[in-house]
């Protein structure tokens, strides 16, 4: 770490005194020696169960969709509820260097994910006649340029004290080989994001979870940034999640597919907790029920509540989230000071995932979504089999068309529209704005 010392000026060892002094070397040093758990996932999946669940199709629900609704609305009245947005992603694989969040994926209105997310929030804040605090959380590599960007947009018309902004922390690279610490310069040591799972650190860190108690906030709506379709502070999620008692609750779909890309929500040895893809056998994964469905159905779609007392009971613990080991090319500089760029794998990423907080859990729930009205992430770039904004963007009018027919106007497939938050947050909003029997025969933005 020390190897250019001699060629640094005072500002530049003042950084790396600094970066150095919050190493752990301790614990770096022991995720670095730990032996990888896939064996004991791989015997954790063979004897997973299906989590207790809420499905859509199921007639034997303990609550109603209509109480849940009920019950959400009278939580959102009552001032109880704030949202999380995770939004440390550059959009690099989308050709888009910049935070992901700035991304302007609306089909017709070019509206930026940031704006889609906090039109939700004004929205459900307009409708219930409170307010409702948004925290959004950065990683280094995003932080200035998104506070930049939400000042000059006037954070979308939300209220200053219900907009915070929050940095997620970092760990550092590992050479896979030796466990040295990797230099990104000769001042600088290598560094990245810590994970979703940084959240809990970063809320208490800034002082953001404490605000939330203060402010009586009792429930905490999380989501991504990638996924414009997110149910942001639906009350009938909400419902379910306060009429439950459930301290961590995960809006879910049925996979299509035994191997699909998704964390898998499973109930285990007296626990719920969620493997993911990469660390889930196949034969655990194609496992069938006597209906030929699949054992292993729940796939997370990162959309989450927690009780935000929950929280802090957690936030207490400083390793109440593990770190989880990731093999990747890091760019370094050598000991002669040269740059290195690696063609495969060289370095042990560490990071922590937010539903390790899922055993945590005294009680926890998950609630069965369908995908063509939650779930539409952008990930990838034009020309991708999946996840990519034009397939986002179909999904998003393919959505709204269904909320117009469902109030009982008439549109064809070939007809382009999109729907603002602010206009309507839902089928049930827009009918009480369309006349039946309208016919929208042109390409519309409703806002």
């Amino acid at each position: 770490m020390l190897d250019f010392w001699d060629q640094l000026d005072a500002e530049q060892r003042a950084e790396l005194a600094g970066q150095i002094e919050s190493l752990d070397l301790d614990l770096i040093g022991q995720l670095y020696r730990q032996v990888g758990e896939a064996g004991d996932l791989a015997a954790l999946a063979m004897r997973a169960e299906p989590p207790p669940a809420i499905r859509l199709a199921a007639t034997d629900r303990p609550f109603s969709a209509e109480e849940a609704r009920a019950c959400g609305e009278q939580e959102l009245g009552a001032g109880h509820v704030a949202a999380v947005l995770v939004a440390g992603g550059q959009g690099t694989r989308l050709g888009f260097p910049h935070p992901k969040g700035i991304y302007p994926i609306g089909p017709l209105s070019g509206a930026t994910l940031f704006q889609i997310f906090v039109e939700h929030i004004r929205a459900a804040a307009e409708t219930y006649g409170v307010s409702i605090p948004m925290y959004v959380m950065t990683s280094p590599a995003t932080d200035a340029a998104t506070r930049e960007f939400l000042d000059q947009h006037q954070r979308y018309g939300l209220e200053p004290n219900d907009l915070t902004v929050f940095c997620q922390g970092t760990m550092p690279a590992v050479d896979a080989e030796t466990g040295r610490l990797l230099l990104a310069e000769r001042g600088s040591l290598f560094a990245s994001p810590d994970g979703h799972g940084g959240m809990l650190a970063a809320l208490r860190r800034s002082g953001a979870l404490d605000e939330m108690q203060h402010r009586g906030l009792k429930h905490l709506f999380y989501f991504q940034v990638d996924n414009p379709l997110a149910t942001v502070c639906d009350a009938e999620f909400i419902g379910y999640h306060a009429l439950t008692k459930s301290e961590y609750t995960l809006q879910v779909v049925a996979k299509q597919s035994p191997t699909e890309k998704v964390g898998n929500v499973v109930h285990v040895d007296g626990t719920n907790r969620v493997i993911e893809y990469s660390d889930l056998p196949r034969e655990a994964a194609e496992r069938r029920n006597d209906d030929g469905s699949l054992a292993i159905w729940a796939g997370s779609i990162a959309v989450h509540a927690f009780d935000v007392q929950f929280l802090a009971r957690v936030a207490a613990e400083s390793m109440s989230l593990p770190f989880h080991r990731a093999l990747k090319q890091v760019a370094h500089i050598d000991a002669q000071g040269q740059t290195v760029q690696p063609d495969q794998p060289n370095a042990i990423k560490f990071e922590r995932f937010i539903f390790d907080l899922l055993p945590l859990a005294r009680r926890s729930i998950s609630v069965e979504v369908d995908p063509r009205q939650a779930f539409a992430p952008v990930k990838n770039a034009p020309g991708s089999a999946n996840d990519t904004a034009e397939i986002t963007q179909q999904m998003m009018m393919a959505l709204h068309r269904q909320w117009l027919r469902d109030a009982g106007a008439k549109v064809d497939d070939d007809v382009q529209v999109e729907i603002s938050p602010l206009y309507a947050m839902n089928s049930r909003q827009l009918a009480t704005k369309i006349k039946p029997g309208s016919e929208i025969t042109t390409d519309t933005y409703f806002r």
